[in-house]
């Protein structure tokens, strides 16, 4: 087994873990999903658009609301997760919903296999995903060869300048620009419950913005849009306040750093 396969199968080990625990949560309010709420934030749904009839993939999709979001706004939308979990409690809300979207467990590197070649007019991403990924040229070329010309990539995350604090002392702790191995942990708990009762490895990369957009940028994918917010839509991190409602920063840092960041990319014709 390589190394590589031994990271993605101990992080697929965490997420099955992790999942049963963030659907009971209040954090993701599965509860008020059903009930019609959005998980979806101002930053993607300000760049979304129309969505009705257009293919959607998104990739990383946990255990699919997001993907539900989007299959509401009138998408036929394609999730997909490496964690069985995650993709089993998809299935199972997208039922009991009535919607029409398509969940596939799969490595986002092996999406071609996993979804038959298939191309989509907007492939979306959002919040804790390429953190889990080692290589961002096989991460862009996945985008690339599942787009439509024409299409385009709309990605929310959390900004990797983030990434390189201790977030309990705020010492700095991780390199920006170390991109080569993983760092290894391990993790307890968990962003919804972190007395919940989990401890297991895990394996994560962090990646400077100029990689992300160097990545994209090198297959051919234009940049239409680029945004970054000072604060994050979701209270996962620790002593955070809410500066505004829906709001969530660190009152040691304020508005100093970037906390998230939108990009938008499209595939010419």
């Amino acid at each position: 087994m390589s190394n590589e396969q031994s990271y993605f199968d101990a992080n697929r080990a965490l997420w099955n873990a992790k999942t049963p625990v963030h659907a009971q949560s209040k954090f993701y309010d599965v509860e008020g999903f059903k009930a019609g709420k959005t998980s979806l934030n101002p930053a993607e749904l300000e760049v979304l658009g129309d969505l009705k009839g257009k293919s959607v993939l998104h990739l990383q999709c946990h255990f699919g609301m997001d993907t539900m979001s989007l299959a509401r706004m009138g998408a036929k939308a394609t999730g997909l997760d490496l964690s069985d979990a995650a993709i089993e409690k998809a299935r199972e809300l997208n039922a009991e919903l009535g919607l029409d979207a398509r969940f596939v467990r799969s490595n986002v590197y092996d999406a071609a296999a996993a979804l038959g070649g298939e191309q989509y007019d907007l492939v979306f991403t959002s919040y804790g995903t390429v953190v889990w990924l080692p290589d961002l040229e096989r991460w862009a070329e996945v985008i690339d060869n599942h787009l439509k010309p024409g299409g385009r990539f709309v990605f929310a995350e959390f900004h990797p300048v983030w990434d390189v604090f201790d977030w309990d002392t705020f010492d700095i702790s991780y390199g920006y620009f170390r991109t080569d191995t993983p760092y290894e942990e391990m993790s307890e708990g968990t962003y919804t419950d972190r007395d919940a009762d989990i401890r297991q490895k895990e394996y994560f990369w962090i990646h400077p913005i100029s990689d992300i957009m160097g990545s994209l940028m090198a297959r051919g994918l234009v940049i239409r849009d680029f945004q970054e917010y000072p604060y994050s839509y979701y209270n996962c991190f620790p002593n955070m306040e809410e500066i505004a409602p829906g709001k969530w920063a660190n009152p040691n840092i304020g508005d100093k750093l970037p906390m998230m960041f939108r990009l938008v990319v499209e595939k010419p014709v």
